[in-house]
């Protein structure tokens, strides 16, 4: 019996979204953002040398299609990616008003997103007073630090030590619908700084912020600050069913790996694995040994979004691409007869790009396992109705590829 693995590469993002004049980071348009073509052009030139060097080196990415869908998507140029793809390949286009990760992981897995999400000014302060105030008595503090848009790395260097100091919550956002909490996980403690997130998550809820995300941290001032692998998410639950719930209504297993879990607050979802990108490859590696007859694993390895894209280090996203191209091919290679494995991803986050924020693409969709073809430009939502055919469930929206 089929099985199916639905992995999201976070923010591998292909360039030629037909909306990307919509969407901004900082006052420019994401028009001509691309996250994969640039960062192989950038390779190819010489300008992503740091621990790494020459052309970008992906060949089981590119033997499914990832250069040709690129292409695609965009007809921009991507040196170094020109193999004649193996599997079935094709570009995906959002329909969904936002290029977030939970907009992009929804309508991936069937549901496009039925509103608008909320969104915090670029103003300081930045949240409401009323919102702010809550903060403070659920957390049992006289104030909040940040108040802002912010990257998260640099704003625990830059208040890590008066939070200490105070023990004020550090409360950010970004462009993206989010709400989040940075804290010492030992002076603040974790368990207290999760608690607050879950309790604050109802009322960001009814103002249609996606998410509430903790960020714990760790560190001092003298040796720096360092975000840990307890992030938490708390988002808005699904409004109505999606590819996980229908494996699991057809009495199959579903196993999340990374934040997934998180994305879907756990709407049909078995069980769900969580760390760091090379711990979650080794889980995913393991799950295609023993995962059950006619179930889904939905993976998503995020640290090229978080550690690269947002920081916009070009170098260190090529080198994450070059790992995870190294590492799926063992999953390639043990993968079972009937059994598909789709590559994709949410959105993009060009490193080359103006700003610290994701950039509207569409994406790459790779499969293995549905044969060599050009499966075209798709929608998101094709990828779940693709999943479900596999596994001999009727999609009630979106066109199987296969």
């Amino acid at each position: 019996m089929a099985r199916a693995f639905l992995v999201v590469m976070d923010s591998v993002g292909i360039g030629g979204a037909p909306d990307a004049a919509q969407f901004f980071n900082e006052d420019r348009p994401d028009t001509g953002a691309n996250t994969l073509a640039h960062i192989a052009q950038a390779c190819a030139d010489g300008r992503a040398e740091d621990g790494r060097s020459g052309p970008l080196k992906v060949p089981n990415l590119d033997g499914l299609g990832l250069g040709a869908a690129c292409r695609l998507a965009s007809g921009e140029a991507t040196p170094g990616l020109d193999a004649t793809p193996a599997g079935a390949w094709g570009a995906a286009t959002e329909v969904s008003p936002g290029k977030d990760t939970p907009s992009g992981h929804w309508e991936l897995a069937g549901l496009p997103v039925p509103w608008d999400w909320g969104y915090f000014p670029k103003a300081e302060p930045c949240f409401p007073a009323d919102l702010t105030k809550l903060v403070c008595v659920l957390a049992g503090v006289d104030g909040i630090l940040g108040n802002c848009h912010a990257s998260g790395t640099v704003v625990i260097n830059d208040l890590g030590a008066a939070h200490v100091k105070t023990g004020r919550p550090i409360c950010y956002t970004s462009a993206d619908s989010v709400y989040q909490i940075a804290a010492h996980e030992e002076t603040f403690g974790l368990d207290r700084l999760l608690k607050l997130c879950q309790d604050l998550a109802p009322t960001l809820h009814e103002m249609k912020i996606g998410r509430v995300i903790a960020r714990p941290f760790v560190g001092d001032a003298e040796t720096g600050f360092t975000r840990t692998t307890n992030r938490r998410d708390y988002a808005i639950a699904p409004p109505e069913p999606l590819l996980t719930n229908w494996v699991q209504d057809a009495g199959g297993k579903v196993q999340g790996v990374g934040k997934i879990g998180d994305i879907f607050t756990m709407a049909g979802i078995d069980e769900c694995t969580k760390g760091a990108d090379a711990k979650l490859m080794e889980d995913l590696q393991e799950l295609v040994g023993i995962a059950e007859d006619g179930s889904l694993t939905f993976a998503n390895f995020v640290e090229f979004d978080s550690l690269y894209g947002h920081r916009r280090d070009i170098s260190g996203y090529a080198r994450a691409l070059e790992w995870f191209d190294l590492e799926i091919g063992k999953v390639l290679q043990n993968l079972k007869a009937d059994d598909l494995l789709i590559l994709t991803a949410d959105h993009g986050n060009d490193p080359s790009w103006t700003g610290t924020d994701h950039t509207r693409e569409r994406v790459p969709v790779l499969a293995a396992g549905a044969g060599a073809k050009e499966a075209g430009i798709m929608d998101f939502v094709d990828v779940a109705a693709t999943v479900a055919t596999h596994l001999g469930i009727t999609p009630p929206r979106g066109r199987s590829f296969l």
